[in-house]
């Protein structure tokens, strides 16, 4: 295997767990953000890849980072995401952390403690975020925190849902060592159909971290200046929030935890038109905005 493409899952944006760039999205930002996606999930995808070395994905790796650079030859899941950087004036800085995180997947597939994985979290998931806003011209300093928070929260619900899927498939286990040994529980009671009873308040207790952290970032739509992008936040959080709280009382060994269609969209234009009511009263709600833009 010599290229990313030929590591290819073919998974696209449609099939992710929450939504990318949904028709929320203004069309002048969807292009970018796409772009975006389909580059990361190029890395991702080489990450997961089973029948290569981390030595391979590495190189594989580097070969994306240089095709967006320019410091290498071109690459046909860089070049769309180079062309958008450039229409932009954005520098590379968000896809590169995401190749670091894949790099890190590439040699490390267990966490010792809940900060080892938010610092795989930190390069893995809140780069996505940040680029997002980026996109949209927000303001880094009103807006980095809170999306930082969801965007942690996400990942980690993704690896809740994942769990069995990831330890079974590529040996992977985002769950922290520190918590399992907690709660009584063993990194190869992954591979059974039914979750322990260990193994289930693990899931619960890192569930009510990420519900915690969703806690931190609700303001982060209010604080958006761009409604859409708002009203997309906003539902993207609140199937996170319902996701968690399945979560706490769901066993994703056995359970569906994933949204349904008809619920994943019921929920999501419920959010966003909460969010959008909210609009004209925002500044009077966050302090932070007094002074921004209309």
């Amino acid at each position: 295997m010599t290229t990313a493409t030929e590591a290819r899952s073919g998974k696209g944006h449609r099939d992710e767990n929450f939504p990318v760039a949904s028709h929320l999205i203004h069309p002048r930002h969807r292009g970018p953000i796409l772009d975006f996606y389909y580059f990361v999930r190029a890395g991702d995808d080489v990450a997961d890849n089973a029948g290569l070395s981390p030595e391979r994905k590495i190189a594989l790796l580097d070969g994306l980072a240089d095709a967006l650079t320019g410091r290498g030859p071109d690459d046909p899941e860089a070049a769309p995401l180079r062309r958008s950087l450039a229409e932009r004036g954005l520098p590379p800085r968000h896809a590169l952390e995401l190749l670091d995180a894949f790099r890190m997947d590439a040699h490390k597939s267990r966490y010792d403690n809940w900060d080892e994985l938010a610092h795989y979290c930190r390069y893995s998931a809140v780069p996505v975020g940040r680029f997002v806003l980026d996109v949209h011209g927000e303001d880094p300093g009103r807006t980095w925190t809170t999306s930082d928070a969801i965007c942690t929260a996400l990942q980690v619900i993704n690896h809740l849902q994942d769990c069995g899927k990831d330890y079974r498939s590529v040996d992977r286990v985002y769950l922290p060592r520190e918590t399992l040994e907690k709660h009584g529980a063993r990194i190869e009671d992954l591979g059974a159909e039914r979750a322990t009873p260990g193994l289930r308040a693990v899931i619960a207790e890192l569930a009510q971290r990420c519900l915690d952290l969703l806690d931190e970032g609700r303001p982060l739509p209010d604080l958006i200046d761009d409604t859409r992008l708002s009203m997309e936040i906003a539902a993207i959080h609140r199937l996170a929030v319902l996701l968690a709280r399945g979560l706490l009382v769901r066993d994703p060994l056995s359970e569906k935890v994933h949204h349904g269609k008809a619920a994943f969209a019921l929920t999501a234009l419920g959010a966003a038109a909460t969010t959008l009511a909210r609009r004209p009263f925002r500044r009077h709600l966050h302090p932070a905005l007094r002074g921004a833009r209309p």
